[in-house]
Protein backbone atom coordinates (compact mmCIF):
# COMPACT_ATOMS: atom_id res chain seq x y z
CA UNK A 1 0.00 0.00 0.00
CA UNK A 2 1.67 3.70 -0.93
CA UNK A 3 1.28 5.91 1.70
CA UNK A 4 -0.68 9.24 1.28
CA UNK A 5 2.34 11.31 0.55
CA UNK A 6 2.58 15.02 -0.75
CA UNK A 7 4.60 14.71 -4.02
CA UNK A 8 8.03 15.74 -4.45
CA UNK A 9 9.32 13.31 -6.74
CA UNK A 10 11.44 15.14 -9.10
CA UNK A 11 11.79 18.61 -7.82
CA UNK A 12 13.26 17.35 -5.05
CA UNK A 13 16.63 18.16 -5.02
CA UNK A 14 19.39 17.29 -2.57
CA UNK A 15 20.95 19.68 0.12
CA UNK A 16 24.96 20.44 -1.05
CA UNK A 17 27.06 16.83 -1.35
CA UNK A 18 29.65 15.92 -2.35
CA UNK A 19 29.51 12.15 -3.41
CA UNK A 20 25.82 11.47 -3.71
CA UNK A 21 23.67 12.53 -6.58
CA UNK A 22 20.99 14.48 -6.19
CA UNK A 23 17.28 12.78 -5.90
CA UNK A 24 15.96 13.94 -9.21
CA UNK A 25 14.03 11.22 -10.52
CA UNK A 26 13.50 9.40 -6.93
CA UNK A 27 10.02 9.56 -5.37
CA UNK A 28 10.44 11.39 -2.46
CA UNK A 29 6.91 11.82 -0.17
CA UNK A 30 5.84 13.21 3.04
CA UNK A 31 3.14 11.25 4.88
CA UNK A 32 0.88 11.27 7.51
CA UNK A 33 1.79 9.43 11.33
CA UNK A 34 -0.99 7.24 11.47
CA UNK A 35 -2.22 4.16 13.60
CA UNK A 36 -1.51 1.92 10.74
CA UNK A 37 2.08 3.02 10.29
CA UNK A 38 3.30 3.88 13.90
CA UNK A 39 4.68 1.17 14.20
CA UNK A 40 7.01 2.17 11.25
CA UNK A 41 8.00 5.47 13.68
CA UNK A 42 8.52 3.69 16.64
CA UNK A 43 11.10 1.18 14.66
CA UNK A 44 12.69 4.56 13.01
CA UNK A 45 13.11 5.86 16.43
CA UNK A 46 14.59 2.83 18.03
CA UNK A 47 17.31 3.47 15.24
CA UNK A 48 17.84 7.10 14.76
CA UNK A 49 17.85 8.12 18.46
CA UNK A 50 19.71 6.72 21.28
CA UNK A 51 16.16 7.51 23.81
CA UNK A 52 13.65 5.98 24.16
CA UNK A 53 10.22 7.19 24.09
CA UNK A 54 7.05 6.68 26.15
CA UNK A 55 3.69 5.27 24.88
CA UNK A 56 2.34 9.09 25.81
CA UNK A 57 5.00 10.53 22.98
CA UNK A 58 3.58 8.21 20.35
CA UNK A 59 -0.34 9.14 21.53
CA UNK A 60 0.68 12.95 21.19
CA UNK A 61 2.49 12.61 17.93
CA UNK A 62 -1.25 11.08 16.51
CA UNK A 63 -2.37 14.48 17.36
CA UNK A 64 -0.65 16.87 16.23
CA UNK A 65 -1.26 16.97 12.47
CA UNK A 66 1.18 18.87 9.83
CA UNK A 67 3.60 18.88 12.40
CA UNK A 68 4.57 15.04 12.51
CA UNK A 69 5.98 13.20 9.70
CA UNK A 70 6.74 10.63 7.95
CA UNK A 71 9.34 10.62 4.67
CA UNK A 72 9.36 7.97 2.02
CA UNK A 73 12.04 7.81 -0.06
CA UNK A 74 10.83 5.12 -3.02
CA UNK A 75 8.16 4.17 -0.87
CA UNK A 76 10.39 3.16 1.65
CA UNK A 77 10.17 5.07 5.19
CA UNK A 78 13.75 6.38 5.91
CA UNK A 79 12.73 9.16 8.32
CA UNK A 80 10.55 11.34 10.69
CA UNK A 81 9.87 14.67 12.11
CA UNK A 82 7.74 14.53 15.29
CA UNK A 83 6.73 17.87 17.09
CA UNK A 84 4.70 19.46 20.05
CA UNK A 85 3.22 22.70 20.34
CA UNK A 86 3.81 24.48 23.69
CA UNK A 87 2.54 27.48 25.34
CA UNK A 88 4.96 30.31 25.06
CA UNK A 89 6.35 32.40 28.28
CA UNK A 90 3.38 34.68 29.69
CA UNK A 91 1.66 34.85 26.64
CA UNK A 92 -1.99 33.32 25.18
CA UNK A 93 -1.71 34.75 21.97
CA UNK A 94 1.33 33.17 21.08
CA UNK A 95 2.95 29.28 21.32
CA UNK A 96 6.16 27.22 20.71
CA UNK A 97 6.95 24.44 18.59
CA UNK A 98 9.45 21.90 19.78
CA UNK A 99 11.09 19.50 17.12
CA UNK A 100 11.20 16.41 19.44
CA UNK A 101 12.50 14.19 16.69
CA UNK A 102 13.95 14.68 13.63
CA UNK A 103 15.49 12.50 11.50
CA UNK A 104 16.87 10.39 8.34
CA UNK A 105 18.23 6.82 8.32
CA UNK A 106 22.03 7.03 7.51
CA UNK A 107 22.25 5.66 3.82
CA UNK A 108 19.82 8.11 2.92
CA UNK A 109 20.91 11.36 4.54
CA UNK A 110 22.85 14.39 2.23
CA UNK A 111 19.40 13.42 -0.06
CA UNK A 112 18.00 16.69 0.80
CA UNK A 113 15.36 14.65 2.98
CA UNK A 114 15.75 16.09 6.36
CA UNK A 115 15.73 19.88 4.78
CA UNK A 116 12.21 18.83 3.11
CA UNK A 117 10.97 17.77 6.33
CA UNK A 118 11.92 20.67 8.48
CA UNK A 119 11.11 22.99 5.46
CA UNK A 120 7.22 21.30 6.28
CA UNK A 121 7.14 22.28 9.27
CA UNK A 122 8.75 25.61 9.17
CA UNK A 123 6.13 26.58 6.08
CA UNK A 124 3.39 25.03 8.77
CA UNK A 125 4.73 26.92 11.72
CA UNK A 126 4.41 30.11 8.95
CA UNK A 127 0.80 29.15 8.38
CA UNK A 128 -1.73 32.15 9.57
CA UNK A 129 -3.87 31.04 12.40
CA UNK A 130 -7.65 31.33 13.23
CA UNK A 131 -8.91 33.83 14.72
CA UNK A 132 -8.92 32.30 19.18
CA UNK A 133 -5.76 30.30 17.88
CA UNK A 134 -2.24 31.30 18.93
CA UNK A 135 0.39 31.18 16.35
CA UNK A 136 3.83 30.09 16.78
CA UNK A 137 6.30 32.44 17.81
CA UNK A 138 9.16 30.46 17.43
CA UNK A 139 10.48 26.68 16.70
CA UNK A 140 13.21 25.32 18.80
CA UNK A 141 15.17 21.90 19.65
CA UNK A 142 17.71 20.44 21.34
CA UNK A 143 20.85 18.93 19.95
CA UNK A 144 23.36 16.63 22.08
CA UNK A 145 26.74 19.03 21.69
CA UNK A 146 29.20 16.51 20.20
CA UNK A 147 26.17 16.57 17.08
CA UNK A 148 28.40 18.44 14.59
CA UNK A 149 26.16 16.99 11.61
CA UNK A 150 22.59 18.14 13.39
CA UNK A 151 24.07 21.41 14.51
CA UNK A 152 25.46 22.52 11.25
CA UNK A 153 22.05 21.08 9.06
CA UNK A 154 20.27 23.70 11.42
CA UNK A 155 22.37 26.34 11.62
CA UNK A 156 21.87 26.18 7.26
CA UNK A 157 18.28 26.53 7.74
CA UNK A 158 18.44 29.41 9.91
CA UNK A 159 18.62 27.98 13.51
CA UNK A 160 20.76 30.01 16.26
CA UNK A 161 22.35 28.78 19.19
CA UNK A 162 20.59 30.63 22.04
CA UNK A 163 21.88 28.68 25.02
CA UNK A 164 23.88 25.72 26.52
CA UNK A 165 22.03 22.95 28.53
CA UNK A 166 24.80 21.37 30.87
CA UNK A 167 23.93 17.74 31.45
CA UNK A 168 20.58 18.23 29.62
CA UNK A 169 21.10 14.19 28.70
CA UNK A 170 22.26 13.34 31.87
CA UNK A 171 22.04 9.64 30.72
CA UNK A 172 24.79 10.18 28.11
CA UNK A 173 28.29 10.65 28.32
CA UNK A 174 27.97 13.23 26.53
CA UNK A 175 25.32 14.90 28.78
CA UNK A 176 25.53 18.89 27.26
CA UNK A 177 22.78 19.99 24.62
CA UNK A 178 22.94 23.42 22.75
CA UNK A 179 18.95 25.01 22.65
CA UNK A 180 18.53 25.86 18.94
CA UNK A 181 15.95 27.94 17.82
CA UNK A 182 14.32 30.29 15.45
CA UNK A 183 12.03 33.03 15.64
CA UNK A 184 8.76 32.74 13.48
CA UNK A 185 7.92 35.70 11.72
Amino acid sequence: MTPPAIDMSSTTTAATTEDKPKNVGFRVGLGDITPNNLGQLKRLNTVLFPVSYAPDFYKNVLEVGEFAKIIYFNDVCVGAVCCRKEPADGSTTEQNLYIATLGVLAPYRRLGLGSEMLKHILEQANLPVAAGQAKIAKVYMHVQSNNEEALEFYKKHGFEVAEKCENYYSQFEVSDAFKLEKIIN
